[in-house]
């Protein structure tokens, strides 16, 4: 794989976002950082081996740039307006799509003006992405911010082979029928050759849908698209493709002096607590950080544990500030916590240690190797690579992952503590299992999860992805 003179590409990815943040100096100087996130994690090793474009919004609004190169990787910036960043991506891929697809635990809302933006935007990503692929290439589209995408870019560039992953969960059928335009989304999504999700059921509500919006025939692991007009009959693959991390980076991050130095400050700093509990989310209401509150805060009132025996520290990091779920949520976590380090904190001891702003991955993993127990309490996430994180940084093979069976890590991860966070009193039995758990048996199970991490990490993910993209396409040549 590799590029052109004339500007193009034979592998390109599109998102949403491009992996960089701009950074712009008192004086005016303009750089680029490289952005936190799981896409970005996974793709970045992708991206580099294979001398490729990532096509993907610069994340400020108005802003007209030509691409440029950053840290070895091509970047193909896509304009949005400040209308469009408002009723395309925080309008209807976030106040109608995400909570649709997080089976409605805030409920979505539908505007016409949301999804004719979204058509149009998705048109201009396919038309960036035809025009930066060379004949023939490999476009990977990431996410539900662009799933009208792959039709569009078929229709524009039937000689490329065009994959999409799903980084959500795709919901079952009773609650994706609400969506107005639930046909047209299905009909994007199989302008693709193969159809990524994170877990096996998300990929078995897709093709429900398919038999049902659009009476396509479907096997376990597909979807058979009739010959119409001179179009000939094709396959789409979809199926589960459960993404991972770079387990390596973070093992290596871990085994680093400093950074274990810095795991002993966190704890001195917390006051040498007997358990350091953790939890590492963005501010969503799909991540259960209530949940978490509220079971912690019990145990507190109810005389099982003391800011002694444990203190909770929980990184917050900002998200979607301008949408006004995500506004009162922040309120209301806030008001948790303050009513519960009120009642039982002291002048030397917080019993939670609320931090509402990311960190740098450094940072992330001294966290990780100071923590005894962390909490993964989401009420449904798509894969939730911090329990993968905490994971790959416990060389040591210490540490007590508790973990939400609506997480799709939870399908890979058995050997983790599985909860259902809804029931508070199941949560906090769990809890209070984990910090008793014996050294032994502790051991026992980080070393299963680790195996498992370290088997299917993100290259594995991207290789059988790819993998199966280009048999995609061979087959439907040869048939």
């Amino acid at each position: 794989m590799s590029r052109t003179d004339n500007g193009q590409f034979d592998f390109v990815v599109v998102s949403n976002r491009l992996p960089v943040d701009r950074v712009v100096a008192d004086d005016g100087t303009e750089t680029w950082k490289t952005s936190p996130g799981g896409l970005v994690t996974a793709l970045e090793p992708v991206m580099r081996s294979a001398d490729g474009a990532w096509v993907g919004w610069a994340g400020k609004p108005d802003l007209d740039l030509e691409p440029f190169d950053n840290d070895g990787i091509t970047l193909v910036p896509v304009r949005l307006s400040e209308g469009e960043v408002e009723r395309y991506y925080e309008g209807f891929s976030n106040d109608t799509l995400w909570p649709l697809y997080h089976d409605v635990i805030a409920p979505p809302r539908y505007h016409r003006e949301w999804w004719e933006t979204y058509v149009r935007v998705n048109a201009r990503f396919a038309d960036v992405a035809a025009s930066v692929s060379t004949h023939g290439a490999t476009v990977w589209i990431q996410d539900y911010h662009l799933q009208l995408v792959p039709r569009m870019l078929r229709a524009a560039r039937p000689d490329v082979t065009i994959g999409f992953f799903n980084h959500i969960p795709f919901p079952p059928y009773g609650i994706y029928s609400q969506l107005p335009w639930r046909t047209q989304i299905i009909d994007g999504l199989l302008g693709a050759d193969v159809i990524g999700f994170q877990r096996a059921g998300d990929a078995r509500n897709f093709l429900r849908a398919v038999r049902r919006l659009v009476g396509y025939q479907t096997t376990a692991t597909g979807v058979r698209i009739p010959a119409e007009g001179e179009r000939r009959e094709r396959t789409v693959v979809a199926k589960a493709y459960p993404i991972s991390i770079d387990t390596a980076s973070f093992e290596e991050l871990a085994r680093r002096p400093e950074i274990q130095e810095r795991a002993r400050q966190i704890r001195r700093d917390l006051g040498d607590p007997r358990t350091v509990m953790l939890g590492v989310d963005r501010l969503d209401y799909t991540k259960g950080i209530g949940h978490r509150l509220k079971a912690f805060g019990e145990l507190l009132s109810d005389g099982a544990i003391s800011t002694e025996d444990a203190v909770l520290v929980q990184v917050a990091s900002p998200s979607r500030e301008r949408v006004e779920t995500y506004r009162a949520l922040r309120d209301e976590i806030e008001l948790t916590v303050g009513r519960i380090n009120g009642d039982f904190g002291s002048i030397s001891r917080q019993a939670i240690n609320y931090l509402h702003h990311g960190y740098p991955r450094e940072e992330m993993v001294a966290l990780y190797l100071a923590a005894d127990i962390m909490l993964v309490t989401a009420l449904r996430d798509g894969m939730n690579l911090v329990a993968k994180e905490y994971v790959a940084a416990r060389y040591d093979e210490d540490g007590v992952l508790v973990l939400s069976e609506f997480a799709g890590a939870a399908d890979e991860l058995r050997s983790a503590l599985l909860v259902n966070p809804h029931d508070i009193d199941g949560l906090k039995a769990t809890i209070l299992r984990a910090m008793a758990m014996p050294a032994a048996e502790r051991r026992r199970r980080m070393r299963a999860l680790r195996r498992r991490v370290r088997e299917n990490d993100v290259q594995q993910w991207s290789s059988t992805f790819l993998r199966e993209l280009s048999e995609s396409r061979r087959s439907s040549d040869q048939g």
